[in-house]
């Protein structure tokens, strides 16, 4: 079975009891069976390290804001 990420260009052979009426040859010149995936350890932004953490309004500055100290 193939997995290809179609966003990065990226596919892999692997073993997998997945099913798909879709082929693909492979590298090694034999033919097997390919599932199109949107995200793979290729493209995903943890893997990539392009992840960013959006925070508008700051983690600290809201808790204060919630739970702010008492006078």
């Amino acid at each position: 079975m193939v997995f290809r990420d179609r966003s990065a260009g990226y596919a892999f052979l692997t073993r997998s009891t997945a099913t798909s009426e879709r082929t693909i040859e492979w590298d090694d010149g034999h033919t097997y069976p390919v599932i199109d995936v949107e995200i793979s350890s290729e493209s995903h932004p943890f893997y990539t390290g392009t992840a960013r953490t959006v925070d508008s309004e700051g983690r600290i500055a809201k808790f204060q804001r919630r739970f702010g100290e008492e006078e």
